[in-house]
């Protein structure tokens, strides 16, 4: 049973289709900011800090979503994949390693934050948080082509 009064609702079951992914930021305990991702892997529905374990800097979700398959996140930079369940990676730049969890619960179809060492800022990336700016990217870094 989900206590409610020390979860927030990220999202619903039916929301996060298999293979797919949600991407949220959170504040951490010491005050700095980390990105999320929510990823339903067809047998279970878990939380990973958004990165690549060889290369932390590498963002497995840069803003529209992870790429996934069978249940397997996929490191857009290296092509390392990570079970969506366990967060295991046995395969590429990234081989026994391991994605850093974060907890969140099911209940009656909602998905919860559950994790107590981080609170939910707001839904999308920590470029996406609307106190920081005007709302205009800081740089063209943002551009894709």
């Amino acid at each position: 049973m989900v206590a409610t009064d020390d979860a927030t609702q990220l999202t619903t079951v039916d929301e996060l289709p298999e293979n797919d992914s949600f991407l949220f930021t959170v504040l951490e305990h010491d005050g700095s900011k980390g990105e999320v991702i929510l990823v339903n892997g067809g047998d279970c529905i878990a939380a990973w800090r958004n990165f690549c374990q060889h290369e932390t800097d590498q963002r497995l979700d840069r803003g529209f979503g992870a790429a996934m398959r069978d249940g397997e996140i996929i490191c857009p930079k290296h092509g390392s994949m990570f079970d969506a369940c366990s967060g295991h990676c046995d395969n590429g730049e990234a081989k026994g390693s391991t994605l850093l969890s974060v907890d969140v619960a099911v209940e009656d179809g909602d998905i919860y934050l559950t994790d107590r060492t981080c609170d939910f800022l707001h839904e999308g990336g920590i470029e996406d948080d609307d106190d920081e700016d005007d709302g205009m990217p800081s740089s063209s870094s943002h551009l894709t082509f």
